[in-house]
């Protein structure tokens, strides 16, 4: 009789160190594609995408209102104070609502949504991961970025998209108040001012920019909370981590949005 023959087994293949975060960003980006494309796949999840709408407006719309009143009024009070030490107190209003217009207003929308709404996607998808409800639906054949997660992603792209008009008229008109009532600035050199620099281009990259915002809160949050470690406590750090990563990648791409925007359209006055 002859022996029987042993397989070998061979060992698992441990990924290469130091390629983790390299890893994580290739399947960051998967994610995103897939999302974008089953975006366009039927059936559409209406109604899924009008529950998350509402969630993400309802816990954002009044954090967004108040806290823009404060960010156009240091806004105001700065360039007020520089202009005046320049001599260009006419330039008060126009500068302070541009600032306000293409980079405040999007940042403030986008880090509302990351930490409000964003959180609670990344919990809500880390709890259903960890009780296997998504390798279920996996098992089933329904498919849990189509289902789940791109009209999580949609909600936040338009609730970004409606909140930035909002967060614009509020911090322009705190911006208004305190340069008129408390630095006495003049009403009508505020608005000619305003009306002489900015251009409708401007109000065009300020929404293109919440809506990429938008998909970047929701895409991180979804990310993170696919892959959570550890059981809940794994599903509270993926929460934070999804916080902080939206932060870093928000500021980033709103620096390489800007120059861009700088470079292809030329300044009104210029």
């Amino acid at each position: 009789m002859t022996a029987p023959v042993r397989v070998r087994e061979s060992a698992p293949r441990r990924p290469i160190p130091g390629t983790g975060a390299l890893r994580q960003t290739g399947q960051l980006m998967t994610l995103a594609a897939t999302t974008v494309r089953d975006t366009f796949r039927r059936p559409f999840q209406m109604r899924e995408l009008v529950e998350q709408f509402w969630f993400v407006a309802s816990v954002t719309i009044l954090p967004a209102a108040l806290v823009s009143i404060p960010f156009g009024a240091v806004i105001a009070l700065q360039v007020g104070s520089l202009t005046q030490q320049l001599g260009a107190q006419s330039f008060t209003g126009g500068a302070s609502v541009l600032a306000v217009i293409q980079q405040a207003s999007p940042l403030i929308v986008a880090l509302l949504i990351a930490g409000a709404g964003g959180s609670a996607i990344c919990a809500d998808l880390g709890s259903r991961k960890i009780r296997e409800e998504l390798d279920a639906m996996e098992v089933m054949g329904v498919s849990p970025v189509q289902r789940l997660i791109v009209p999580r992603v949609l909600a936040t792209m338009l609730v970004a998209l409606l909140l930035n008009g909002l967060v614009s008229v509020v911090g322009t008109a705190g911006g208004y108040f305190f340069n008129v009532i408390v630095q006495h600035g003049t009403p009508g050199a505020y608005l000619s001012s305003f009306s002489s620099l900015a251009q409708l281009p401007d109000l065009y990259i300020s929404e293109i920019k919440a809506v990429i915002f938008g998909f970047i809160a929701g895409i991180v949050a979804a990310y993170r909370g696919l892959h959570p470690k550890g059981g809940p406590k794994g599903v509270g750090d993926a929460v934070n981590q999804s916080v902080v990563i939206t932060f870093l990648l928000l500021f980033f791409v709103n620096v390489v949005l800007t120059a861009i925007y700088l470079q292809l359209v030329p300044q009104k006055g210029a």
